[in-house]
């Protein structure tokens, strides 16, 4: 991976992980270098971001001190989905919020526009991107 490639990255963690840009802003510039998907584990504290020739990018990143239930709570995931989506909470509420519904992390598929979201015991759920068909 180029070095500029990995600088748009880690500019674009630090963005969206502080809430600065949203989350079409952030796929956009992931796409804009060619990341093809990326893993965050809120229990490892890492998000990995995958280029379309399997290089990859590992980073840290800081999550709140929430416990995170044995219990995937599908309802209350997809309503802060939602309320990520509309605006009402940033990316920072998102994490805490997801992981306190029982995520442990969550794969994006950029190139096939849906995200996977990741609970214990192997139940997930899928959500597509916003005008995805």
């Amino acid at each position: 991976m180029d070095g500029a490639a990995r600088q748009v990255i880690e500019q674009s963690n630090r963005d969206a992980f502080s809430g600065r840009i949203s989350f079409g802003a952030e796929i956009g510039s992931l796409m804009m270098v060619g990341v093809e998907s990326y893993l965050v584990d809120y229990r490892a504290r890492t998000v990995t971001y995958y280029m379309p020739d399997d290089q990859c990018c590992l980073l840290p990143m800081t999550v709140p001190d929430v416990a995170i239930p044995r219990v995937f709570d599908n309802a209350a995931l997809i309503a802060v989905i939602r309320s990520a989506q509309s605006g009402a909470i940033g990316f920072p509420a998102f994490v805490a919020q997801s992981m306190a519904a029982g995520c442990v992390g969550y794969i994006v598929w950029i190139t096939g526009q849906q995200t996977g979201y990741l609970g214990r015991k192997g139940v997930a759920y899928t959500e597509l991107f916003q005008g995805a068909a």
